[in-house]
């Protein structure tokens, strides 16, 4: 069986730079916390903690301690970062740029007056995120999954943001239905750019190959849209979190397989599943 690989799979500059953060604090040693996992990636969070990177749920937890605390890649509210300032802890920052680059956006839209519009999940680190610097600087608030779910009361002015994994599709069909109603949006096109490229990638491959494997954490949004697409493309898509979970009886009469990895998914995590398929 052929294993063809997505030219672009894998960890974005965001994450590795997140990674690479963490893990220098680690080995400069002492105590060493994230505030929530660094990535949605159960493997690494699980490799980080045995080396002694504890994940703390939330700044309450810190109390009485000192070391250092990690900001995970999604970021944090204001209000977390003042807390953190008060507190005895050297702060190590891994927010992914584009996640601050959306942060920013959402609270220069609520600045000029715009009533926000949150294209993602509800409940994610991020989206909450740029849901408190927009209400931190002023503004009302709406998340939204899609266009369906766009409240009626939506006036203008109205501003835009996505989360930075939101596929291009669902930002745009929310911006066009704002469009239908009459209303002229301020859109911020915040949507990552490595995230885009690898459902391009994938989309493609899938098209192309007797089955799909898409490699990352289950609680990963990036990659659980990547393997969307991927079973868009083909229907015998598996996501997988590691080599172990593979079963050859998937794979009965392929000729090809192809290959794909979440924006949290490391090299080292997609190597072992090649591997493995390969000597099926």
């Amino acid at each position: 069986m052929k294993v063809v690989r997505a030219e672009k799979a894998g960890a974005c500059y965001g994450v590795q730079r997140a990674l690479d953060l963490a893990q220098h604090v680690v080995e400069e040693g002492g105590c060493v916390y994230t505030l929530g996992p660094l990535i949605h990636n159960p493997q690494v969070v699980s490799e980080l903690e045995a080396r002694g990177a504890r994940v703390v749920a939330g700044v309450d937890e810190l109390a009485g301690r000192a070391g250092t605390v990690v900001i995970r890649s999604h970021g944090v509210t204001p209000a977390t970062r003042r807390s953190l300032e008060r507190l005895d802890f050297a702060v190590v920052d891994a927010t992914c740029p584009h996640v601050s680059r959306a942060q920013n956006a959402a609270a220069e839209l609520a600045s000029q007056g715009c009533r926000v519009v949150v294209v993602g999940e509800a409940g994610h680190p991020e989206v909450e995120s740029l849901v408190a610097y927009a209400q931190e600087a002023g503004g009302r608030v709406d998340v939204v999954a899609d266009a369906r779910s766009i409240p009626d009361d939506v006036s203008d002015p109205v501003g835009v943001v996505s989360q930075t994994t939101q596929m291009k599709e669902n930002l745009s069909s929310v911006v066009e239905e704002l469009k239908r109603r009459g209303l002229d949006p301020q859109v911020k096109n915040t949507i990552c750019s490595a995230t885009r490229s690898r459902q391009d990638y994938a989309a493609a491959l899938g098209s192309t190959v007797d089955a799909m494997v898409v490699i990352g954490g289950r609680n990963s949004s990036n990659t659980t849209r990547l393997f969307e697409i991927c079973e868009a493309a083909c229907p015998r898509s598996f996501h997988v979190e590691s080599a172990d979970e593979l079963d050859p009886a998937w794979f009965s009469g392929c000729a090809t397989v192809g290959v794909t990895a979440g924006a949290s998914t490391p090299e080292s995590q997609i190597a072992a599943v090649c591997g493995r398929l390969e000597g099926f």
